[in-house]
Parts: structure tokens; sequence; C-alpha cells
């Protein structure tokens, strides 16, 4: 399996694959590049990878500085995840498009905080993301020990507030070039987290506005946790590369 690391700008990229279907990885809560790797998700799509079906790019969080900094009120995080956005459209998209092709078609993907990221960000350019993979997400900031006063940097990044307001064009154009995966477990820290509610709740809104999305819940035994996202990638991934 080739794989290599970069530094750029403010953060690594961890590559792995030689060809195939370009996939942002955004990391869990605080993670970085090396977690995928380091938690069997690469493993588990080896063949793939082998095969030159899907190239993985693995990214640092920025999460201690942005939505996870709870000493500082939501708008002020959501002002400050803007530079994580920035980081990623102005310095690794491009990084991916000279490594995969200028005409390649990211996905995105992640696992619980990096579920939101993956959503988040083919909302907000579906240009470059129209296919997100959202494991065990909780896509409702507004919930992420918030406090303050919230504006329109907190709105523009929260799906659950800015999705039952999509309309027009635009939303026509999201319908037809955005699709969408949500996959979540019932077992342990899925309800703790967030994920167990937030998840049918993205399924719900997505479905009101007509946007092309799967739902794929996963049972009482299945916690919010490593070997069950290792077992989620390896069922879904070969159908989107």
């Amino acid at each position: 399996m080739r794989h290599y690391s970069v530094h750029l700008g403010q953060g690594t990229v961890a590559v792995y694959g030689h060809w195939g279907r370009p996939v942002l990885v955004f990391p869990t809560e605080k993670g970085g590049a090396w977690e995928w790797p380091d938690n069997g998700m690469v493993a588990a799509a080896e063949d793939l990878i082998e095969a030159g079906r899907v190239k993985l790019y693995c990214v640092d969080s920025f999460d201690a500085g942005t939505w996870s900094a709870h000493h500082l009120p939501l708008e002020e995080r959501a002002r400050q995840h803007g530079t994580y956005e920035s980081w990623i459209l102005d310095t690794v998209v491009p990084h991916i498009r000279t490594d995969s092709g200028d005409d390649a078609e990211i996905t995105t993907a992640g696992c619980s905080l990096g579920a939101y990221h993956a959503l988040n960000f083919a909302f907000r350019r579906a240009d470059l993301f129209p296919l997100a993979l959202c494991f065990s997400g909780n896509y409702d900031p507004g919930t992420w020990n918030a406090w303050g006063d919230r504006g329109d940097a907190v709105y523009f990044h929260n799906p659950t507030d800015y999705i039952p307001n999509l309309h027009g064009d635009h939303l026509d154009w999201l319908r037809k070039r955005l699709s969408i995966l949500l996959v979540c477990g019932q077992g342990q820290w899925e309800d703790t987290t967030g994920a167990l509610a937030s998840t049918p709740h993205m399924d719900a809104l997505l479905s009101d506005k007509g946007i092309r999305h799967e739902l794929d819940m996963w049972g009482p035994d299945t916690p919010h946790d490593w070997p069950s996202w290792r077992a989620q990638l390896t069922k879904h991934l070969p159908r989107f590369c």
C-alpha cells in the first residue's frame, strides 16, 4: 500500500493509495491525520486501496481551537472554524487535485465529529464534494456545550439550521448534485454523543427537502466506537468507488 504524509501550512495530510476516487477523511474530535490508520480504518479499506479504487486523504482537525474550545461562546467557535475551512479549501483541496487530477470529484468521510465535518463541507461546497459518508454524527453544533449569542457564523455552519431553509435554484442544484450516507448504531455512547437522535433527525430534514441520501441504522450491539465504524466502512465504501 503506497502511503505518504505532507505538511500543508497549518496541518498534516496522510495519504493512502496510488489511484482511485479521492476521499477526504476528517478525524473524530481533536483527532489527527494518523487516526484512521491507527484505528484500523485504512486497513478496512486496504483491498480497495490496493485495487486502485480509492485514495484516502486523512487530515488533522483544528477542533481544539474551534468547536471544542468550550471556553469560547458558540459564535466565536464557529468563526474560528472558518480558519479550518479555509485550510481545507485553499490548501488541502488543491493538493488533492494536483495529486488525483483536476477533474477529481472528492468524497468526504468521517466518524463522530468527523461526520459533521463531512456533511457540512459537502453542503457548503457541493461543487467540490458531491458525496459525504457520515458515521455516527451529531449535526447540530447548538448541542455541543453551547453558550452565548448566536449569529451568522453558527447558522451557516449548522446543518440543522440551514437545511430547513434551503429553497429555489440552489436547492434544485443540490438535489441533482449531492448524495449523503448517514450511518449510526444504537449501542453504547451513540445516545450520549447525540448521534442517535441527530442522525434520524438529519434523515428527516433531507427527506423533507428531497435531497438524495441513505439512512443505515445498526442495532443496539453497535456502539459509538472504532470496531463499529470499521464494519460500517467495509460495508459501504465499495459501493461508492
